[in-house]
């Protein structure tokens, strides 16, 4: 028995049970608007997910808006955001970007995937990050969704664009947008990049490659 025979509602549910469980750092941030999960995903680039949730908690507790992001010094937006990898280019990107979402979009982020994308810094996976916190139905692919999805065999994918594609294929639109949250706090907590804890895997009968 494969993985997938499980079903995508149990497997959802396995994901979001462990990772609530062991405090994954993607379950533990509260985002108060689409606007915060965009500047979370602007830094969260070649960055450790603890180091993200750092700043973002840091940075959260001045700025809700992009109007307050907008009028906030680069060297106030860099002191907040140390913690994560390149902070300087990224202090610049998150000012940029919130003045074009203030200037342009009247502090509203745009809920068409075309206009995310041309956002500077916003990738494909960032824009469907988006829209799945404006409630649009989305699949997110980040490295945990890539990577898992092909070792437990529910894709056999080499470019995280191609398992957005497969996955649009495999998994009911009802469940796309609980998908990235799953499998990122399962990626964080269990199924580890390095060292996954496939002893402790709830899914260690069926994955086909336990122990990668």
């Amino acid at each position: 028995m494969g993985c997938e025979d499980l079903g995508w509602e149990k497997i959802l549910e396995i994901m979001l049970g462990e990772a609530e469980k062991r405090r994954a750092p993607v379950l533990e941030l509260k985002f108060e608007n689409p606007f915060q999960h965009l500047i979370f995903a602007l830094m969260s680039s070649r960055t450790r997910d603890e180091n993200t949730a750092k700043a973002a908690k840091k940075l959260f507790s001045r700025i809700k808006t992009a109007e307050e992001l907008k009028n906030l010094p680069v060297s106030e937006i860099e002191e907040e955001i140390k913690s994560v990898g390149f902070y300087r280019i990224k202090a610049r990107r998150i000012r940029e970007v919130s003045e074009i979402i203030s200037n342009e979009y009247g502090g509203e982020i745009p809920s068409e995937f075309d206009k995310l994308v041309k956002l500077p810094g916003i990738g494909r996976k960032t824009a469907n990050v988006i829209l799945t916190a404006m409630g649009k139905p989305a699949i997110a692919v980040d490295t945990h969704v890539h990577r898992i999805s092909n070792r437990m065999g529910f894709v056999r994918t080499d470019k995280p664009e191609k398992t957005e594609k497969k996955l649009k294929q495999l998994v009911p639109e009802e469940f796309w947008r609980k998908l990235n949250r799953a499998f990122v706090g399962y990626g964080q907590t269990v199924c580890k990049p390095l060292k996954p804890l496939c002893s402790e895997c709830k899914f260690n009968k069926c994955c086909p490659k336990v122990g990668v």
